[in-house]
């Protein structure tokens, strides 16, 4: 599988290697911990060339120096995805751009009848804002190049069921499930696919202080049917898949790492 002069790649896929992504770009972004380093890893290992996005400039350069050191390759842009026309300047200075890992998110549990307007309107700027326009942003250029591509956003099971202490968390997810599919209705007539990767409770620096908590961790491992809840690496698998040419049929659905948690 590789990529041609003006974006667009073969198809083929590699029965030897069927996830193999050599000669594409991936963009992940909130790449510097978590899931989403997990993700920039993961594509590198598969032949994807990876542009780390997050605020940390020390963190990005540390990572891309041992994906390098693993063989893989790697770039990183150190800035704040709300600067959406310097984002925008970057992307367009790329020749061609085949994955977006859309990652950044963030969430501050808190009752419903506790959450403030403050905390509401930081959680939807990331989660909803932030995440569509870097979504059609590089979309754009992947239509500019005539890329066929792979937009996979990271939601939750939070985007499938409620959860207790998350109403605001749940309504950004529950966004991105509808606006992916949205995404994806319009952009299939250009080959540009969109799909989500919903986990469960991923132990990560952003969920540890809300699973530091004995009754919560066990709220989540009693309603995990699997018993366990999701490593990254499970769910960077699940969006190696969705960038790959090998799920080139699949778009508009939601790929959920839950262990079950949703199916009851």
């Amino acid at each position: 599988m590789s990529a041609t002069m003006n974006g667009a790649i073969n198809t083929a896929i590699d029965s030897a290697n069927p996830l193999r992504l050599q000669g594409l770009t991936a963009i992940v972004t909130g790449a510097s911990r978590g899931i989403g380093e997990g993700c920039a890893r993961m594509l590198a290992s598969l032949g994807a060339h990876v542009i780390l996005v997050a605020r940390n400039a020390a963190d990005l350069e540390k990572l891309c120096a041992e994906i390098r050191n693993a063989g893989g390759t790697a770039d990183f842009w150190a800035m704040d995805l709300n600067n959406a026309e310097e984002f925008r300047r970057r992307v367009d200075a790329l020749p061609a751009i085949h994955i977006l890992v859309n990652n950044a998110g963030m969430n501050k549990p808190q009752p419903f009848v506790e959450v403030d307007e403050a905390a509401f309107d930081q959680i939807f700027n990331l989660n909803v804002k932030v995440n569509y326009f870097c979504a059609q942003t590089v979309a754009r250029r992947m239509i500019a190049t005539q890329s066929e591509g792979s937009i996979i956003m990271m939601s939750s099971q939070s985007g499938h069921v409620a959860l207790r202490d998350r109403t605001v968390y749940c309504a950004t997810k529950f966004a991105m499930e509808g606006m992916s599919k949205a995404m994806a209705l319009e952009l299939a007539k250009h080959q540009i696919r969109v799909n989500t990767v919903a986990p469960t409770f991923v132990l990560t620096p952003m969920t540890k202080p809300f699973l530091d908590d004995p009754e919560f961790a066990r709220y989540v491992q009693d309603n995990i049917p699997l018993g366990r809840m999701a490593t990254v690496e499970e769910v960077a698998a699940a969006v190696a898949y969705l960038a790959a040419p090998v799920s080139r049929m699949v778009t508009g659905t939601s790929m959920l790492v839950d262990g079950g948690w949703t199916m009851k």
